[in-house]
């Protein structure tokens, strides 16, 4: 019985400590540019990221929108407060099997999410395999 209550013990470390991991990406960050920060957030299992912060968020005294969205019916979306990053699991450190939507082009891809040990967030976005894309590190917004 004592050996039962140690695995149980050590199972539920071992969970928790996963669950921190995975949580570890939660928060504000800022793109590579500087011109915007991304709140990520989770919802079930999954992480999504929108924008929350635009250096130049007005165009003509005008809130900037989402002019290259190949939805024509999006194109007056605001760009303050789209959703970036969307569906994204953790999976071995990672987190992966999402996408990234770029606004200047209009165009969402594949992306990948790793926690570099700096504390800096990696992002891989691609189309078809990961070596054919375009990485980019984020910080996090103190």
């Amino acid at each position: 019985m004592r050996h039962l209550s140690i695995i149980v013990l050590l199972t539920a470390i071992c969970f928790s400590a996963m669950g921190q991991k995975s949580d570890a990406i939660l928060g504000q960050w800022a793109n590579s540019t500087g011109e915007a920060h991304i709140e990520i957030s989770k919802r079930g299992s999954k992480y999504y990221g929108k924008i929350a912060w635009l250096k130049e968020p007005a165009e003509n005294g005008r809130p900037k929108t989402d002019l290259k969205n190949p939805n024509s019916s999006l194109r007056t979306k605001p760009i303050l407060g789209l959703e970036l990053l969307k569906d994204f699991v953790f999976d071995d450190g990672k987190w992966v099997d999402g996408s990234i939507y770029d606004p200047k082009s209009g165009k969402t891809y594949s992306c990948t999410m790793t926690l570099k040990e700096n504390g800096q967030l990696s992002m891989r976005g691609y189309i078809g395999i990961s070596l054919v894309g375009r990485s980019e590190i984020w910080k996090r917004v103190k």
